[in-house]
């Protein structure tokens, strides 16, 4: 197209102007990361939890913002995609050669989907273009600490000083022969026993959530196999303390899981730290920890290519996920692929069973609580595409037509691509009832007594699931059980907590909750919610979790969230604590 002087000036305008803007989100959005650092070392967890809040709806507060100020200063622009486009190319220019170069593009791509209501497609971005990283960052993002077959004390002091707080940490040389010989225990349960250490690599930054901080690293062993060493910090009236130290892959999984809380990791080497923490688990998509650093929309494209990836030459493509039909959300997924899939239908099946639908809008909002919450280490993050489309090959006839008739709101076909209105992504987890039919009774006891934990957790964070059927719950590689359907989530502090156990035998009235609106709960009632069909763990559940059969550890909870106490969850069992 041919650009008149006058055009082309406000082309370059615009696109300085964007890329102003753009600056200073993400340096709103690094300032945030140091935020929470002070946060930790002042112990005002307030501050704690309000900058999480902000650095989760910066992203998408910026995009709306900076478009509607677009449309308002220069409209022409704004509805003209062909002038766009050279805008665009003038914003690359601007951007290119920064570490965030990547950071950049996705934002301008996002303005862009918000201005013109375009579909995502996997090919809009080049993933491997994202991963930059260089030996340069990585000796400025790992610091590494040789090791004579032992971790020693004065290693671990120097470990314990990366974060460089501005408080002192109460007894750095009691907590540092307490995790060398936590280390040294801990590897004497293993079989890494027979070999000899020879490194420590650490990750030259902390990471901080909720009231804690972290320091992470591997131990290297000299067959080169190695192990997490993650050290959990708190931080009371005396000073900064080691609390916990961690070597497994399970507890790291656990640490590091999409169902806690965002990590701010005070470091702009985002790309390295997340290589590094593939490295600790290698078995966590890559999408997920760069979402588990906070770089949500990163891990977004992460995650679509890494689906892209799994389905491209695939001979099986996407196809209904194992398990029961959900009543409002239809899954599927692929056999190879990390994640699982959800659309909403347009109106529940026949068993649905909470009265009048409130329609696919009210399930998103939803989901997209829970994205924003602390998930208190039981409830899925979410991840949610919102106009994005798929190749059509990649999907099954038969999931094809399913999606189109029962879906058709969020689902519709423009030639070889599937477009989506929304589309939901999760990591995938055996259903729970499909776990119990094949584990041995050991594995399901240890299902059912995570359940119960999964359960109080969700409690800790406000959520009560009215839908307590165990097909709303899954199991994953670690024995953990997490909650995955969102659709029947009410406020625990809204939930009217009653009993039929205070009726003296004979009384034939109906019971005065009957007649009471909103969600009515009975405690006693909550095994046969879960609809386990073997009545031995339904037994054990009883045994394990009793305090969640009585009105007594529900109305508590809910006076602990009515009065602003938030009640306490672990990330680590107790037994990983390196104090009495």
């Amino acid at each position: 197209m041919t650009i008149s002087p006058s055009e082309s000036g406000r082309i370059l305008a615009v696109s300085s102007w964007l890329y102003e803007e753009y600056s200073l989100f993400y340096r709103e959005f690094l300032t945030i990361l140091d935020l929470a650092k002070l946060a930790f070392e002042k112990r005002d967890y307030s501050s704690s939890v309000r900058v999480s809040a902000r650095r989760l709806s910066l992203y998408s507060a910026s995009i709306v913002d900076v478009s509607e100020r677009l449309k308002r200063t220069y409209p022409e622009i704004h509805g003209d995609e062909d002038l766009w486009e050279e805008v665009e190319s003038q914003y690359r220019q601007l951007v290119k050669g920064e570490y965030a170069e990547d950071v950049g593009r996705a934002y301008l791509h996002s303005l862009r989907r918000r201005i013109y209501q375009g579909e995502w497609r996997t090919a809009d971005y080049s993933f491997f273009e994202m991963i930059s990283s260089s030996d340069e960052n990585l000796l400025k993002t790992v610091i590494c600490f040789e090791l004579n077959g032992h971790l020693s004390c004065e290693v671990v002091e120097e470990i314990l000083k990366i974060p460089d707080f501005t408080r002192s940490l109460e007894n750095i040389q009691d907590d540092a022969n307490r995790i060398a010989q936590r280390v040294v225990d801990n590897i004497d349960r293993t079989s890494r026993r027979i070999n000899r250490l020879i490194r420590v690599e650490m990750i030259n930054t902390g990471f901080y959530r909720n009231r804690g901080a972290y320091l992470v690293g591997r131990l290297v062993f000299d067959n080169e196999s190695f192990i997490p060493l993650i050290i959990a910090l708190l931080n009371h009236e005396l000073g900064i303390y080691a609390d916990a130290v961690l070597t497994s892959e399970t507890y790291a999984h656990n640490i590091f899981s999409s169902t806690l809380a965002n990590f701010h990791v005070t470091t702009t080497y985002y790309h390295e730290v997340c290589a590094f923490l593939k490295k600790i688990m290698p078995r966590r998509p890559l999408g997920l920890h760069y979402s588990t650093i906070g770089y949500n929309h990163l891990g977004k494209v992460a995650v679509m290519s890494e689906l892209e990836a799994e389905l491209v030459g695939c001979d099986q493509g996407l196809e209904t996920a194992v398990g029961s039909p959900g009543t409002v959300a239809m899954g599927f997924s692929s056999t190879n692929s990390a994640y699982n899939l959800k659309v909403i239908r347009d109106k529940p099946t026949e068993k649905y069973k909470w009265g009048e639908y409130g329609g696919l809008e009210s399930v998103i909002r939803k989901y997209t609580r829970i994205h924003e919450i602390n998930r208190t280490g039981s409830m899925l993050d979410s991840i949610i595409f919102y106009k994005v489309r798929l190749d059509r090959q990649w999907f099954s006839a038969e999931l094809l037509e399913d999606l189109l008739t029962q879906a058709s709101e969020s689902v519709s076909l423009l030639g070889d691509d599937v477009i989506f209105k929304y589309l939901i992504v999760q990591i995938k987890l055996t259903p729970l009832p499909v776990y119990l039919e094949n584990a041995s009774e050991k594995q399901a006891e240890t299902a059912i007594t995570n359940l119960g934990y999964c359960i109080k957790n969700n409690a800790s964070a406000n959520i009560f699931n009215k839908d307590l059927d165990a097909r709303n719950y899954g199991i994953g590689s670690f024995s953990k059980i997490y909650l995955f359907d969102y659709d029947a989530l009410e406020d625990l502090t809204e939930v009217k907590i009653r009993t039929n156990l205070d009726r003296e035998d004979g009384e034939e009235d109906i019971p005065d909750w009957y007649f009471e609106e909103g969600v009515v709960f009975l405690p006693e009632e909550l095994v046969s919610g879960l609809c386990i069909r073997q009545k031995k763990y339904c037994d054990y559940f009883i045994r394990r979790h009793a305090n969640l059969l009585g009105t007594e550890y529900w109305t508590q909870i809910q006076n602990d969230l009515l009065g602003g106490t938030i009640p306490s969850i672990s990330v680590y069992p107790d037994n990983e604590r390196i104090r009495d």
